[in-house]
């Protein structure tokens, strides 16, 4: 199904300018909403990007929705080394954008932004203030390290549909969460491999210490095992305290012709690379790989030169720099009018954000009576056949025991300040019992049409 929004085929293309980070993220665990802020100046990164109309975002350019609010909530991590707020938080700019151009015939969207600190009875508690004070009758937006493992029942008893960021096994694994990305353990899928269709002797698979690790590294070893590839499994505590000692193991235990592949936040990953890159560690194997939240121009531009072409990224969304399509114009300009409060720019998390929100939208508006917690996830499990602009494959929620909608993805990698496309939509390999499984169940979405 294609989106619906008339105004979207109008979009006025304007001169290329660059788009400067700012804004900063939540914090705490108490809740925040809003229902259209004042625009805020810019937060994007990436030059030579097309300006547009961000009137194209709702239905009516130009005016500002009035009506009763449609409440709904998110719960994201926020703790030292691990932020995922920027996702939540570019949710929260798309909606600002819809409510001041027209929102759900004419219901601005208000989004209740509930922070944690990988606590399980905070997180539960998270979910009961949303639903029980904040009375929101949809959860878009989710992104926590275990919320879908605290909180799953709890969706289900419900019968929230949550629409989110998958980590936790239970995010993929059960019928009441669908995620707009694949997640630590299937974006690490994709970048090991990448790394072993370069022929590589052996991988390094090093990521950080939280809950969760050995269910990220059971995909990446499935496909190393396949490959008659050993592998090595690390961890490390986060915030990293010596880059210097973990880039000197890494490089050790893989060898000349090994791959190291990084399972980190953008922060993490890049004390990691820079002190490989001071340490003259950075040709001392084939290739450098990292999965999705290191595709972003904020560790490409800190990184630089040096790096072009040595360190590969899984993307389970479109490449920004390379992708000159109406949903990638309409992402940016949002990020830049909008997003004030996101931290990490251009780049993977910002866009999951952007994509939950439009798919929320577009189900939003096919809701013809009232919004309540029943027609709301009735109209989001309803999503089938999507073209967000966003993936590599159409996206449906669908009534299935278990949802891996995107399980298709790029491969970039930096190029002066930028990430480029090395790789095009490669699917993840049903060598990973889990694709596998979901495919027996959901089948193979067809690939979303170019130029959206």
């Amino acid at each position: 199904m294609r989106r619906n929004n008339a105004a979207r085929r109008t979009i006025l293309l304007a001169a290329a300018l660059a788009l400067a980070v700012a804004g900063c993220s939540s914090s705490g665990s108490s809740s925040t909403s809003g229902t259209g802020s004042t625009p805020a100046a810019g937060s994007s990164s990436s030059a030579g990007a097309a300006t547009v109309d961000t009137s194209s975002c709702g239905s009516k350019p130009g005016v500002k929705a009035t009506g009763t609010p449609i409440p709904l909530g998110a719960i994201a991590t926020n703790q030292p080394g691990t932020s995922f707020t920027d996702i939540p938080n570019m949710a929260k700019a798309y909606f600002d954008c819809v409510n001041a151009n027209g929102g759900i015939n004419g219901h601005p969207i208000k989004l209740y932004i509930a922070t944690e600190q990988t606590n399980p009875a905070q997180i539960a508690a998270d979910a009961k203030q949303l639903v029980q004070t904040d009375k929101v009758v949809g959860i878009v937006g989710n992104t926590s390290i275990i919320e879908c493992s605290i909180n799953s029942s709890y969706w289900q008893k419900l019968g929230f549909y949550v629409i989110d960021s998958g980590i936790a096994p239970e995010c993929y694994s059960t019928p009441n969460s669908a995620a707009v990305n694949m997640g630590p353990r299937y974006s690490s899928d994709g970048a090991v491999q990448y790394a072993l269709a370069q022929h590589v002797s052996k991988v390094v698979f090093d990521q950080a210490n939280v809950p969760g690790t050995g269910y990220i590294a059971a995909g990446p070893n499935a496909l190393a095992k396949a490959a008659n590839v050993p592998i090595v499994d690390l961890t490390e505590n986060v915030p990293i305290t010596d880059a210097n000692s973990v880039a000197i193991k890494e490089v050790n235990d893989a060898g000349p012709n090994g791959a190291v592949i990084l399972n980190f936040t953008p922060p993490q990953a890049l004390v990691i690379l820079q002190a490989a890159q001071k340490l003259g560690l950075e040709d001392r194997v084939k290739l450098w790989g990292c999965s999705t939240p290191c595709n972003t121009d904020f560790l490409a531009q800190s990184l630089g030169p040096k790096w072009n072409g040595k360190l590969f990224v899984n993307a389970e969304l479109a490449p920004p720099d390379d992708t000159n399509t109406t949903s990638m114009n309409l992402y940016k300009a949002i990020l830049k009018q909008y997003g004030s409060s996101v931290q990490g720019g251009v780049g993977s998390f910002s866009q999951m954000g952007f994509t939950e929100a439009e798919i929320a939208v577009h189900a939003l508006q096919s809701i013809t009576g009232p919004y309540t917690v029943q027609s709301v996830n009735a109209a989001f499990k309803a999503v089938k056949d999507f073209d967000t602009g966003q993936l590599c494959q159409l996206w449906t929620y669908g009534d299935y025991p278990l949802h891996i909608p995107n399980n298709s993805d790029w491969t970039v990698t930096p190029k002066d300040g930028k990430m480029t496309t090395a790789q095009g939509c490669t699917l993840i390999s049903k060598v990973d019992p889990q694709i596998a499984q979901y495919r027996n169940a959901a089948g193979t979405a067809a690939n979303a049409p170019t130029g959206s």
